[in-house]
């Protein structure tokens, strides 16, 4: 069986090199908005989703980030933009919730040409004063975890090819 969207899936790939471009806030909505039709737990839609633009706090959030991971390199590998999700700490569905987004935010990214590569430490980041700080003048409520973030632009060069699946990667028991 074949359709756009399973083709979509099986052709995504993080992509780690970008051009400087920075994507229409039309591609932006159109991510954003796929992002918030994610399913979640109970249909409460209790995540929220920041996109970041701006220059200065993107070099914050990068620093931050790079500092969890013990390195002086860019881990959202310059993008224009990045986007970050949080969830409330007392949601049961707080990660799983979170991720379904990032996910449906990376195919919708690639059905319109984008790439796009899922950034961890997010998690950790939330624990910097500077990360706290962002995220009051965000507008977000205390009391989120960070769940993870997407580094997403125009790609700058084709991704690698995918590698083969596993054999018995999934079972059918009937």
């Amino acid at each position: 069986m074949d359709n756009e969207i399973l083709k979509n899936i099986k052709e995504r790939r993080s992509v780690r090199r970008f051009k400087q471009e920075q994507i229409t806030d039309e591609e932006l909505n159109t991510v954003l908005e796929a992002g918030t039709w994610a399913p979640t737990g109970m249909g409460t839609q209790a995540p929220f989703i920041v996109a970041v633009q701006n220059e200065e706090q993107k070099a914050v959030l990068s620093k931050i980030n790079a500092e969890i991971m013990g390195t002086k390199s860019d881990p959202y590998y310059s993008a224009p933009t990045h986007i970050y999700v949080f969830a409330p700490k007392d949601n049961a569905n707080n990660v799983k919730d979170g991720s379904l987004i990032l996910g449906t935010m990376m195919l919708a990214a690639h059905s319109i040409g984008l790439g796009s590569c899922w950034i961890n430490r997010v998690d950790k980041m939330v624990a910097y004063p500077e990360m706290q700080q962002l995220m009051k003048e965000w507008g977000l409520p205390d009391g989120l975890i960070g769940v993870g973030s997407l580094a997403i632009g125009y790609p700058d060069g084709a991704p690698h090819a995918a590698k083969p699946r596993k054999d018995g990667y999934y079972r059918v028991i009937k």
